[in-house]
């Protein structure tokens, strides 16, 4: 933060000083957050925000673009050597508009798609009814198993052959196992469908080798360029080289006008960060963290959605002490130190509004440096808090032993303390 921001606007420079030190002394475990690097809030909040490029690299639409130009580049020959894409766009600002694109690609208004209902842990573009994706569109919703909670693949094929989508979308928010989208391209391929591949929460699992990829099968994939993947709140999609025109024409003009070439600094920053070996030993410690939280807080009596997790994000369920107590073991959970989300279970009783689930992951964490002793620690710490929601003297015993981790893990060193 410079002198002049606090000189000249304190209200908002405090504001920003104190989330700092509110991330810095809690355990932020929402999974879809997590700590960018410097170098990449340095190009995020560069003079690039100056600037309007609507078009793509070397067909602009306005003058001055030749520096922007070289970043929007590097970040999409990153993009794809990163994931062994043939073609990328990163100009979505983010991963609803990213979707609505493709959506805007493939389909018209009432064409009918798959996708996987938001109860069961897909996203609001996924067809929610509230969302333009159920209000425009015919969505045919598929689902977990009720007993195992997984995936069912015959299941989504047998859906997929009896509506015959123009589209199905793989890819979750809520969802703590693997996803297989290699059947998803199959089913697709089998009933004449484009395949959407949503990786958003795992693609930094994806490029770190720690979650099966996508590519180079799958017809259109998107991904948010933050979570997993530790860059700015921003998007892409990317796709094999015969849609690249319909993809790009969605984007713009189709959709959304001027790129934020400030974020695409960033996202191109982000993605260098991902092709360096330290980002594969990362992925792999996020699993391996999740894993051994999942299984501090199983021991400790906590139930968990699926038994377990195979990647970043573990839901838990909360049915068995009571329903829709999501929110209130959340608000506890964060006096405690401990920021996390309230979230629906698969087929749960109460509403979206008072749900039965908690939703945390571990990739802040292991971006802190914390591996499997500090996760069987925080498992510990969470289960007593769960357990005794009203005991704001647990609480209170909680937070300090949080607090004292967190001096241990700087988010930043020198700042935040």
């Amino acid at each position: 933060m410079t002198a002049k921001l606090k000189q000249h606007d304190p209200e908002i420079a405090s504001a920003i000083a104190n989330d700092l030190k509110r991330q810095q002394r809690n355990l932020l475990m929402i999974p879809s957050e997590n700590y960018a690097s410097e170098d990449v809030m340095e190009a995020t909040g560069s003079v690039l925000a100056n600037k309007y490029s609507e078009g793509y690299p070397g067909k602009r639409y306005y003058q001055g673009n030749e520096f922007a130009d070289v970043v929007e580049n590097a970040a999409i020959e990153r993009a794809k050597r990163l994931f062994g894409a043939e073609h990328a766009n990163v100009q979505p600002y983010s991963g609803s508009p990213a979707n609505a694109a493709v959506f805007l690609a493939f389909l018209r208004p009432g064409d009918t798609f798959m996708g996987f209902e938001l109860k069961c842990g897909g996203h609001l573009t996924h067809g929610s009814p509230v969302n333009f994706s159920g209000l425009i569109y015919s969505v045919v919703p598929y689902g977990v198993d009720e007993k195992t909670e997984r995936l069912d693949m015959e299941e989504v094929r047998r859906l997929a052959r009896e509506r015959k989508p123009k589209l199905i979308i793989s890819g979750s928010t809520a969802y703590p196992r693997q996803i297989d989208f290699k059947a998803f391209q199959e089913i697709a391929e089998e009933v004449g469908a484009i395949h959407l591949a949503d990786m958003s929460h795992v693609s930094g699992l994806v490029a770190g080798g720690a979650h099966p990829s996508p590519f180079p099968f799958t017809d259109v994939v998107m991904t948010t360029t933050h979570k997993t993947l530790r860059g700015p709140r921003g998007a892409m999609i990317l796709c094999k080289e015969k849609y690249a025109k319909q993809i790009d024409k969605a984007v713009f003009p189709g959709s959304q006008g001027g790129p934020h070439d400030h974020t695409t600094a960033g996202i191109a920053v982000a993605l260098k960060e991902a092709l360096e070996p330290g980002f594969r030993d990362y992925a792999h410690q996020v699993v391996a963290n999740a894993k051994a939280l999942a299984h501090a807080l199983t021991e400790h009596g906590i139930r968990l959605v699926t038994g377990g997790t195979d990647n970043h994000l573990i839901l838990i369920d909360l049915r068995p002490m009571g329903i829709g107590l999501g929110k209130q073991a959340a608000v506890a959970l964060e006096a405690a130190g401990v920021i996390t989300n309230c979230n629906t279970v698969p087929y749960d009783p109460s509403t979206p509004f008072k749900p039965s689930g908690v939703r945390i992951g571990t990739p802040s964490l292991t971006t802190r440096g914390m591996k499997e002793p500090e996760m069987r620690m925080i498992g510990e710490w969470m289960a007593s808090v769960l357990k005794g929601m009203g005991d704001a003297q647990l609480q209170a015993q909680v937070r300090a032993k949080v607090e004292a981790l967190c001096e241990r893990f700087p988010i930043y060193e020198g700042l935040g303390k």
